[in-house]
């Protein structure tokens, strides 16, 4: 499992799976928002599963399910209450975790030029969004 810190209280990451619930309690995660629809891959694990697991192991979660590279504002609201409400450190997954990160970046209020060099350290290009940042905050 790769998990991606975006900051001390977000990281990112591909699909977990039932098994990687345990390793993300040890690692300290006390909440986890999936931003992936169910059914978007065959073979993917489905909220259902992930979300009763995580409740056994005492995590927070969320479930704001995005279509690849179709965000909406609502979505974007969502991601930053879930972010305000849940306890962190926060897990949030999509299938790569660029769904996620993206959200994260369009929440944020930090600069544009701040915003894409945090997602670049991540290992995420998110220069794509640039227009969106600009019309939301301050370069």
């Amino acid at each position: 499992m790769e998990i991606h810190p975006l900051n001390e209280r977000l990281s990112v990451a591909p699909q977990i799976e039932v098994a990687d619930i345990a390793i993300l309690v040890a690692q300290g995660f006390r909440s986890i928002i999936n931003n992936r629809p169910d059914d978007e891959d065959p073979g993917q694990p489905g909220n259902a599963e992930l979300e009763a697991a995580a409740a056994q192991a005492g995590l927070g979660w969320r479930h704001i399910p995005v279509l690849s590279g179709q965000f909406t504002e609502a979505q974007v609201c969502s991601f930053a209450g879930a972010l305000d409400e849940l306890p962190g450190p926060v897990l949030a997954y999509c299938r790569s975790g660029t769904r996620c990160c993206a959200l994260w970046a369009l929440q944020a209020e930090d600069s544009v030029e701040a915003v894409l060099a945090t997602t670049r350290a991540a290992g995420y290009d998110l220069s794509m969004l640039r227009p969106w940042l600009q019309r939301n905050r301050s370069t």
